[in-house]
């Protein structure tokens, strides 16, 4: 049965379980390498984002390990996943916990996939189900290209990897890579058959099964990040793949009323005055967000959020950039860079800087080496110099899609 044909089987009956376990040693980096950021959102949620989009899987389910349940809930925040698999001593064991936990809903397909290959693209993911109408099990795979090479030796030593000893045949031959999707009884009672072996992939864990696996030919970019050379490679793909650069402007002005305090980029600083305006009237947030809808062809901060209606009087102005970083992640694109300049006599930004930097790169979910906030005067010429108000100007760089 497969999630391809609607009329055999409920979409609802194909799940991804991404294997998010591991502690990885091996990038030698002080967390592990599915909760590093890559390009501006973790590995894992890059992950997991691949397969919730895809119309024909239902659901995602991840395993992880409970000593990084902190990290994972934030990599995830937001999303409404089921409650995480506890992983196991090694990877087999942890699919198989992933696989035990399913058993209840038993869903027709499941699609097994690692959590620290976030390039994975929906035509493979598409490949792959396909392939369960006629085979009880498939694997995402690249043809062997380059020629294979038996040595003697291990690397290092004058030799450096040793000698030559044989040329091998490379026809036939593939490399393994995931997703790897089964029919969700047969895997399982596989999984549970192979208890306490090492095998390398769920695949030979059906292959020792006697499950027939079909071949799925992948793309080279669904590589695994394995050091940290593999992480600058995946953000390279990512980038290249977003070749619609796009460059937003923005501007706003409030002007002062009685109050105590003005509140800038998200931050609070003390003031002889407050600003004027129908939410907290925070002009650089409102640039800013000005700015990346600009990018987008998106309007204005108005069509958005009207002055006109009630619910946006006294607002978190928060609400109106991470609304306008939204709708850039939805198109599939990020942002790359914000600029933001204050133009006002009084209050002095300067001390605050550093904060409001802080909280617009929070807001955004972006590096904060991404993010500029600086202020100017204009000389106490015009509105801003007379001290009757502050402005703002804001220009943004988006990445979309090509």
């Amino acid at each position: 049965m497969s999630c391809v044909n609607a009329s055999s089987v409920n979409a609802s009956s194909c799940i991804a379980l991404i294997v998010a376990a591991g502690t990885g040693q091996r990038f030698g980096a002080e967390r592990p390498k599915q909760y590093l950021d890559l390009a501006g959102q973790p590995v894992l949620l890059r992950t997991v984002e691949a397969f919730r989009r895809h119309p024909k899987v239902s659901a995602v389910r991840v395993v992880i390990n409970p000593a990084f349940r902190d990290l994972y809930d934030a990599a995830v925040a937001g999303l409404d996943l089921p409650e995480p698999v506890a992983g196991g001593a090694s990877r087999q064991d942890s699919v198989r916990n992933g696989l035990e936990a399913l058993a209840e809903s038993a869903p027709d397909l499941v699609l097994i996939h690692d959590a620290a290959r976030p390039l994975i693209d929906a035509d493979t993911i598409d490949a792959v189900i396909a392939a369960l109408d006629h085979s009880p099990a498939a694997l995402a795979a690249v043809p062997v290209a380059d020629t294979l090479k038996r040595g003697n030796g291990g690397l290092g030593g004058g030799l450096g990897g040793g000698l030559v000893t044989g040329t091998v045949d490379r026809s036939g031959l593939w490399r393994a890579q995931t997703p790897q999707g089964f029919r969700f009884p047969d895997i399982l009672a596989a999984h549970r058959a192979a208890a306490g072996l090492e095998l390398t992939d769920d695949a030979a864990v059906a292959e020792r099964a006697g499950l027939p696996v079909a071949l799925v030919p992948a793309r080279e970019e669904n590589f695994k990040v394995t050091t940290p050379d593999d992480l600058t490679r995946a953000a390279r793909a990512l980038d290249s793949a977003l070749s619609d650069i796009r460059t937003g402007s923005g501007f706003d002005v409030h002007r002062f009323a009685e109050g105590d305090h003005v509140t800038l980029c998200g931050v609070r600083v003390p003031h002889t005055h407050r600003l004027d305006g129908h939410s907290d009237a925070d002009v650089g947030l409102h640039a800013l967000t000005d700015a990346i809808l600009g990018a987008l062809c998106a309007g204005d901060i108005g069509s958005h959020f009207p002055p006109s209606d009630p619910q946006w009087r006294g607002a978190d102005s928060a609400l109106f950039l991470k609304h306008a970083a939204e709708l850039v992640t939805a198109r599939g694109g990020r942002i790359a860079h914000v600029d933001v300049t204050i133009i006002c006599e009084r209050p002095k930004v300067g001390p605050h800087r550093e904060a409001m930097t802080a909280r617009v790169a929070e807001i955004l979910g972006m590096p904060v080496d991404r993010v500029s906030v600086k202020a100017t005067t204009t000389e106490r010429l015009g509105f801003t110099g007379r001290g009757e108000g502050i402005a703002a100007q804001a220009v943004a760089t988006v990445r979309l899609p090509g």
